[in-house]
């Protein structure tokens, strides 16, 4: 927008209409993207659920200065005079999300149609948004007339190595007589379920409804069928496959455990019901219970890890249709113990097909056996469409990488078989088919059984995440740092799959919370995770230890000795934990959410007291305060380059790291108390810290002698310094120094980067807080030369070396010399090194959230370096609206552009003084509209509010 354009639209912000003789001005505000718990026309089952709206106008420097919001039951009721639900009236306020509903109760199973508008800074009222809707679920334990019920097909395994039965089929029909108004379906399952309505399979959900831990509770999906029930005999079916109840779980049999499957049953069962309202009034139910059926069919094996076999010969023709003869079925078996689980709506992003992507290449590796590459490393499966004869078997094995030789490589698969069969009925007009209740990790697929070489068209991969919402763009004139990006959203994509896995292709795809917490930021600036870690953290409080204590994953299956059952010495270990406090703090920090840290108090306290008692009144971690931990002293800084940081320094770091959050968190809700009490325990750690860890020159030691030889702490033999990439890293992020101490640490911290020929040395821990540490010291030229290198070890070596997706290892391939590492542990499809995406957000493009949580002020503090980087464009759609922020150097100086959402107002960093900063022709003192808050010879600080804003800087 021209400035002087913007000058017009300062003076005529409102349009005016004429109604019954009478001029009303009405504002251009228009409220946008409703969403309510965090999603759009979702089912709940809060009883105050929390509203949010975006907002559009072509004024700039546009807030809202006022709100109303309307509910009913009905559209037609959906007007000031008429809302029967709720009715606000007009509300002084500028918030626009976390909009808690005050209304009358809701009521289960009641749809709910809502709207809003807004007064503008001139406080004119806007239009009315377009409706949007909720519905409600089953609020309490006696809305459901629905049994868990059951088949067990156990004894119908056939497989020798692993224990894989068919899954249940279960149908039931029920007579539907009357004009139908409305029906609701209600299923959940322990295991997980397709659900069926006279043939049609319903929603578009896999994998529902999701893992948690079934003894603490148990999701459930709602859809509205009103369209899928006829007038006459209906059909009601579906399959329940063991899913993460009953299949198997992680490494279980990798290592041994005593428990491989079934960590929480052995049977999956089903629960549903289907509400139907007539339009007379009448109210009917079809729910799971006695009278329901069951058989086996054509799913022979489904494992999540393992994949399936579907018989397409046993598949009973029109099984979930109506009129089908089931008499040959046997009754279900009632659970009626079940009884007693809790029953809560699927709170989070459901997983979903997010897209199809064809082959690049298929080839003949030996006869009749094909490599299908798909050109992308994601999760997900195979969908073929095959021409065979009646009885031929076409096997589908999964994999990340291909040996020299061209074949397929599984062993970094360890036991997971990963395989999935097809047994041909041998239709003259072909067949086609997929996974439901298995996926893979996989950029190639070996086809065996095929009487002809597929076409292109005939493979399909068919891509599956969470499906949360993208937020996040960034591009540069790098095309190595364009590509590192798009790796990093493939590997947040493969993995946000229900829970946050490390990787989706071996036999563990667990909620590991190292990797959760050192990527929590980057995967907010990618995509909307608010309602997928809402769910996820609860996982976590759930699986948190009886000591306080955070589990290494989450959920975490616990045995009956109370230890856990997959592997019984994966309990606890420093930077794992603390996901439990930073986690809930980026979901706060980056959508300005206090019921997720009211939600999680209690257990963040728990933790906290553990390590209060821990530290054994020190505030600081001696070297043997986690020897009694496997591996001993934890995971550390897992993966790094070298010697090893003592878990002892790092534990102290989280330890000072969570208070610091605590304190912030404490006063978002106004704990003042709890806010003074954390800030005190943070000065005791750095005192602690100070005296046992920094020597007189301000380097960070440590007692040597407590390392000597490793002494059986994980990969010890490298050797143990506090002079590390990591530890000065860790110290600057987690503001543990004092500001003399803060400048060495900077300074050590670049001279260890040069001494290493300006490589990095860092792991998991380490590798996170590097860049913003070098930032934050004045070296971003060095941070600058990290993000850009391709040698070893970098995210731009795995580039150069052919990859689509981020590694677990530094050096886990190379092109022309092959596998580095163990494969056992080699995943190629592993996020946690993806946490630089925090700083190329941050810092490359500067869209920072600041002091302030949720975005609605904020921060543009783009680091321009002289390197080669030339441009960088970066967005990130906040809960308020899009961000951008995008620099371009030119022959002149620099060219800056950013984007300020409606009702927001941004902090902007310009990197000259103001006499040389311009906007469309005019030097920036003289626009109206920004506030020049701070003047330097190196930078201008700018208030300004909504709009899109060019400044060019001529030197």
């Amino acid at each position: 927008m021209n400035r002087r354009k913007v000058f017009v639209v300062f003076f005529f912000s409102a349009t005016y209409c004429l109604f019954s003789g009478k001029i009303t001005a009405q504002s251009d505000l228009i409220p946008k993207y409703l969403r309510t718990e965090y999603k759009v026309n979702p089912f709940i089952d809060s009883d105050k659920p929390r509203l949010s709206w975006e907002l559009q106008s072509k004024v700039y420097n546009q807030v809202q200065t006022a709100w109303q919001i309307i509910v009913a039951t009905s559209p037609e009721l959906l007007t000031e005079a008429k809302a029967d639900t709720w009715n606000s009236g007009k509300v002084s306020s500028n918030a626009m999300n976390q909009i808690i509903y005050k209304g009358k109760p809701l009521i289960a199973g009641k749809k709910y149609y809502w709207k809003v508008r807004s007064w503008d800074k001139n406080t004119i009222v806007g239009l009315w948004s377009e409706p949007a809707t909720w519905n409600m679920g089953l609020l309490s334990p006696n809305d459901w007339t629905a049994g868990w019920i059951g088949y067990d097909v156990n004894t119908l395994s056939v497989n020798k190595t692993w224990h894989l039965p068919p899954a249940p089929y279960f149908r039931k029909e029920a007579i539907v007589s009357g004009v139908v108004k409305k029906a609701t379906l209600y299923v959940s399952a322990l295991g997980l379920y397709e659900f069926y309505i006279n043939g049609k399979r319903i929603g578009n959900d896999y994998f529902a409804p999701g893992w948690t831990d079934y003894t603490k509770r148990v999701y459930y999906n709602g859809y509205d069928v009103t369209r899928e029930i006829k007038t006459g005999k209906n059909a009601f079916a579906a399959i329940v496959a063991n899913g993460w109840y009953a299949g198997y779980l992680g490494y279980a049999l990798l290592v041994g455990s005593k428990t491989t499957h079934a960590f929480y049953g052995d049977v999956p069962l089903l629960k549903a019901q289907v509400e139907i309202e007539y339009s007379g009034g009448k109210k009917e139910i079809v729910a799971t219970d006695a009278s329901w059926k069951a058989a086996d069919g054509g799913l022979r094996e489904a494992d999540i890890l393992n994949g399936e076999t579907f018989n397409a010969n046993l598949e009973p023709a029109g099984w979930n249709d109506p009129g089908f003869n089931a008499s040959s079925w046997r009754p279900v078996q009632l659970h009626n113990e079940k009884a007693v689980l809790r029953m809560q709506i699927y709170p989070a992003n459901p997983v979903g097909i997010w897209g199809e992507i064809k082959p690049v290449s298929i080839t003949e590796v030996s006869k009749g056996k094909y490599i299908v590459d798909m050109g992308q490393n994601f999760s997900g499966v195979v969908r073929i469409t095959t021409r065979n004869n009646k009885g031929d078997s076409i096997v589908i094995k999964y994999g990340e990488k291909l040996f020299p030789n061209g074949q397929l490589v599984t062993e970094n698969l360890r036991r997971a078989r990963a395989t999935d069969t097809y047994i041909s009925k041998g239709a003259a007009q072909g067949e086609t088919w997929m996974p439901r209740f298995s996926y893979h990790g996989f950029q190639y697929a070996e086809i065996c059984g095929l009487k002809n070489k597929p076409a292109l068209n005939d493979i399909t991969g068919i891509v599956m995440t969470s499906l949360t919402p993208a937020t996040g763009s960034f591009e540069t004139d790098n095309a190595m740092l364009n590509k590192l990006y798009n790796n990093i959203t493939w590997t947040q994509r493969s993995n946000y799959f229900d829970i946050p896995t490390d990787c989706p292709q071996r036999d563990e795809r667990l909620g590991w919370t190292g990797d959760a917490q050192i990527y929590m930021r980057s995967a907010a600036f990618n995509s909307d995770i608010a309602a997928f870690h809402t769910k996820w953290i609860t996982d976590l409080n759930d699986s948190q230890w009886p000591d306080g204590t955070y589990p290494v994953y989450a959920p975490m299956p616990v045995a009956a000795n109370g230890k856990a059952a997959i592997r019984a010495t994966d309990t606890y270990s420093p930077g794992w934990a603390e996901a439990g406090i930073v986690c809930p703090y980026n979901i706060y920090k980056m959508y300005g959410d206090t019921k997720i840290i009211t939600g999680s108090w209690p257990y963040m306290i728990k933790y906290m007291q553990f390590l209060e008692k821990r530290s054994e009144g020190k505030y600081y971690f001696a070297e043997a305060s986690f020897e009694d931990i496997n591996p001993k002293g934890g995971f550390g800084d897992w993966l790094s380059v070298g010697k090893k940081t003592p878990p002892d320094m790092l534990a102290t770091m989280y330890y000072n790291y969570c208070a610091l959050m605590m304190v912030e968190m404490a006063k978002a809700i106004d704990n003042t108390d709890a806010a003074t009490y954390y800030s005190n325990i943070s000065e005791k750690i750095k005192k602690g810290f100070a005296e046992h860890y920094i020597g007189a020159d301000g380097r960070l030691t440590t007692n040597a002698a407590a390392y000597r030889n490793g002494n059986g702490y994980v990969d010890g033999s490298l050797g143990f310094s506090g002079h590390t990439q990591t530890a000065y890293a860790n110290a600057i992020y987690m503001h543990i120094l004092s500001p003399a101490n803060l400048v060495k640490a900077g300074r050590y911290l670049q001279q260890l980067v040069e001494k290493n020929n300006k490589h990095l040395t860092t792991g998991f821990l380490g590798f996170k807080p590097l860049l913003p540490a070098l930032s934050a010291t004045g070296n971003t030229r060095l941070a600058y030369t990290l993000v850009r290198d391709t040698a070893y070890p970098s995210l731009g070596f795995e580039v150069v070396n052919g990859s689509t997706t981020i590694w677990e290892r530094w050096n886990s391939y190379i092109k022309g010399k092959g596998f580095e590492n163990n494969a056992g542990m080699n995943s190629f499809n592993h996020y946690a090194f993806g946490a630089i995406g925090e700083w190329m957000f941050q810092n490359m493009a500067g869209i920072q959230p600041g002091d302030s949580a949720g975005f609605s002020s904020f921060i543009i503090k783009p680091e321009i370096d002289s390197s080669e980087i030339n441009y960088v464009n970066a967005s990130f759609h906040s809960i308020y609206g899009e961000i951008k922020s995008s620099w371009r150097k030119t022959t002149a100086g620099l060219l800056q552009s950013v984007t300020i959402p409606v009702n927001t107002h941004a902090q902007v960093y310009i990197p000259a003084k103001e006499d040389y900063i311009f906007t469309s022709g005019e030097n920036i003192k003289h626009v109206r509209g920004i506030l020049l808050k701070e003047r330097r010879d190196d930078y201008t600080l700018l208030e300004i509010g909504s709009g899109n804003y060019e400044f060019e800087i001529n030197r």
